[in-house]
């Protein structure tokens, strides 16, 4: 697996290394202990799964301490842009974002720490995305930030008359309206 490096502290892409013949290909999508020596210690308690079609945007949402999550998302069909929002008070990327294509073809993974809101924008016509998590789903800590938060300056490289939005998106505040549950200083992956 290789590990790269993106303009904010701790969130990592990971490229697996695939196996390709005839037959097709193999890769191993995870290994507790390479993941740790390359990206951080942590125990992923649940794998969640999702499928959706084009234009549907799932975001940008968080859990709010003490359940707070860090997540290991891929896709298995289709193509999404993903992105990940440092909204850390105090963090020196605070308010900034990583975007990346996950696509079902390039195979590629992005871990997203503690701290940090999460959403994707689905770029094909259907797309299964699934995700690792170090904590449990707490309905009761949910938080959202806006999608289209101009502060945020995201392009979720979609037509804004495509997205398609959960109610509960719709009704996310803006970075400079919500109080950061999350500290810099002592947030953890």
């Amino acid at each position: 697996m290789e590990v790269i490096k993106t303009e904010i502290d701790g969130v990592f892409i990971l490229e697996p290394k695939i196996f390709k013949d005839a037959r097709g290909y193999f890769f191993e999508s995870f290994s507790s202990r390479e993941f740790e020596e390359k990206v951080c210690k942590t125990t992923f308690v649940q794998d969640n799964e999702s499928f959706s079609s084009y234009g549907v945007l799932r975001g940008l949402h968080f859990q709010k301490p003490p359940y707070s999550q860090s997540k290991l998302v891929r896709v298995i069909k289709g193509a999404v842009l993903d992105v990940a929002v440092d909204i850390r008070k105090g963090s020196p990327t605070f308010g900034k974002h990583v975007a990346v294509e996950l696509t079902a073809e390039n195979h590629r993974q992005l871990f997203i720490p503690r701290g940090f809101a999460h959403g994707f924008a689905v770029l094909s016509d259907e797309v299964l995305f699934q995700y690792k998590c170090d904590n449990y789903y707490a309905p009761q800590s949910e938080g959202g930030i806006a999608w289209d938060d101009s502060q945020l300056n995201i392009d979720w490289r979609i037509p804004r008359d495509k997205v398609l939005l959960s109610d509960k998106d719709t009704l996310h505040p803006k970075l400079a309206d919500y109080e950061s549950d999350f500290d810099f200083q002592t947030s953890i992956h």
